[in-house]
């Protein structure tokens, strides 16, 4: 038996039909990265109108941190064109996303008997427009996604628990992410019960 089927045959030996199912989409249900990577180095070419060299670190998500390390210049007008121009490049890269069929596996058998919700960091457009390119979003009873207005020290899971009114105990979640992870743990939610494939 392969690692990872054994680790599917332990993840739904915790799940019971009591469990609320917690799903990260970025790299967790979805890998976005080379699509997201490319998305900003379009919005950063288009608002600043020069062409930066930009290379792709496997395993490391391109995002508004690294953004500021690269251009520490930006202001703060510039900064928001920019994030905002990558959302919308976004649908052009579409096809450089790739589903986490394991995951997705266990969406699908368990949205059937079990409360199952997408809890998300990217923008509401965004995460409609990857689970609809999927077909999952009738998969999933709530979604979660960062808000315009939300701060970038937002705890996505305490923010879900809090709107779903659920016990932490109940919970079960995917998620891919360390710094995520921890703030599973700082809601509440048992360190054994945060999976990852």
């Amino acid at each position: 038996m392969k690692q990872t089927d054994r680790n599917i045959k332990d993840i739904e030996a915790k799940i019971s039909r009591n469990n609320v199912l917690l799903f990260d989409m970025d790299g967790t249900l979805v890998h976005t990265n080379l699509a997201n990577f490319k998305s900003y180095k379009k919005a950063i070419k288009k608002v600043t109108q020069f062409e930066i060299d930009l290379t792709l670190v496997p395993n490391r998500r391109f995002n508004r941190t690294v953004l500021r390390k690269v251009l520490p210049n930006l202001n703060e007008t510039e900064y928001e064109k920019i994030i905002q121009e990558k959302e919308h490049c976004f649908k052009e890269f579409l096809h450089e996303t790739k589903l986490n069929k394991k995951i997705t596996e266990i969406l699908f058998e368990y949205c059937k008997t079990n409360r199952t919700v997408l809890v998300t960091n990217c923008r509401k457009d965004r995460a409609l427009t990857i689970l609809d390119h999927y077909g999952l979003i009738n998969s999933f009873d709530d979604i979660f996604y960062r808000y315009n207005g939300d701060n970038k020290n937002v705890n996505k899971y305490k923010k879900a628990i809090a709107k779903l009114n659920i016990s932490p105990d109940s919970i079960i979640v995917f998620e891919n992410e360390i710094p995520e992870k921890n703030d599973a743990i700082k809601a509440g939610i048992n360190r054994n019960n945060i999976l990852n494939l």
